[in-house]
């Protein structure tokens, strides 16, 4: 099992992820998103993982870019601007190979192991 977990320092929900994989003994790879981002074989696969952009971003964010993305209809100009900005972005992303979860997901997580 090949766990990465992309998150921000700051993210009760994931703060959640790593306290349930260090509670299971499982190794995993933290990777701070604001700092690191993805790169763009790995935002694909997550965009691919999830199930489209719109999975992908943070509708509960107070940011004014997110109100902004709920009128745009043009789904490559939200990933991009997503790309661009991390902190648009819902986290936890959890990651196993081609596996990938969006947010806290300890039911999907559990059949990993």
């Amino acid at each position: 099992m090949n766990i990465q977990i992309f998150g921000k320092n700051k993210c009760f929900e994931t703060k959640k992820a790593e306290r349930y994989f260090k509670e299971r003994r499982v190794k995993y790879q933290m990777i701070d998103l604001i700092r690191y981002g993805l790169s763009g074989k790995e935002f694909d696969a997550v965009l691919r993982g999830v199930g489209g952009i719109d999975n992908l971003i943070d509708w509960d964010g107070k940011s004014q870019e997110i109100t902004n993305m709920k009128y745009m209809e043009d789904v490559l100009a939200k990933e991009d601007k997503v790309f661009d900005d991390p902190s648009l972005m819902r986290t936890p992303i959890v990651r196993n190979g081609k596996q990938v979860t969006v947010g806290y997901c300890p039911d999907v997580w559990a059949k990993w192991e």
